[in-house]
């Protein structure tokens, strides 16, 4: 497994180091399965650590957290715990409803762009209704199941994912609803 362990403008120190990598394994090993790489990032905002916890699991799952602490291993502990809720309260459901993968998920490129919003709404009409691009980006979409896609969107917090459907061979999107269930598109 491959750790990748930063701070934001402040030193990382070996026994730190040491302390997320043996206390991830801990709980890795827990559940059994198998993970590629961890990126854990530091940061301090006024009196708080932050720390961000982002694993990659071979089954194309990411799980990830956040918190915050006074102390700079409270927080990273405080991440640990909800990584480790996290993979208990999904680990029935990836073993009983999903089948084994041999391999990692397949990941297509694709374009993703970021578009300016309005800067005012009393300003005058723009002259082209052509938005402006901000940014352009390469990302990778999964191939998942419609069920792997749900977990993969709920274990990384994220209110929206596309996903290439495995069984349709055509793309996808999950969302979570306002009254708080799941949506799915399938076009």
């Amino acid at each position: 497994m491959r750790y990748q362990i930063t701070g934001k403008q402040i030193d990382i120190g070996e026994a730190l180091q040491t302390h997320v990598q043996t206390e991830l394994d801990v709980v890795l090993e827990k559940y059994a399965f198998r993970p590629t790489d961890a990126q854990v990032t530091f940061s301090k905002s006024a009196h708080e650590y932050i720390c961000e916890v982002t694993v990659h699991l071979s089954t194309g799952l990411t799980s990830s957290a956040k918190d915050k602490a006074t102390e700079i291993y409270a927080s990273f502990d405080g991440c640990a715990e909800k990584v480790d809720k996290q993979l208990r309260r999904y680990k029935r459901r990836l073993k009983d409803h999903h089948k084994e993968r041999a391999e990692p998920v397949e990941l297509f490129g694709a374009s993703s762009y970021i578009l300016a919003g309005e800067a005012d709404s009393g300003a005058e009409e723009p002259d082209s209704l052509q938005p402006i691009i901000v940014a352009e980006m390469e990302t990778k979409i999964p191939s998942l199941t419609v069920g792997e896609a749900v977990m993969q969107m709920e274990l990384a917090g994220a209110p929206v994912l596309v996903f290439r459907n495995e069984k349709k061979d055509g793309v996808n999107v999950v969302y979570r609803r306002e009254d708080g269930n799941i949506g799915w598109i399938d076009p």
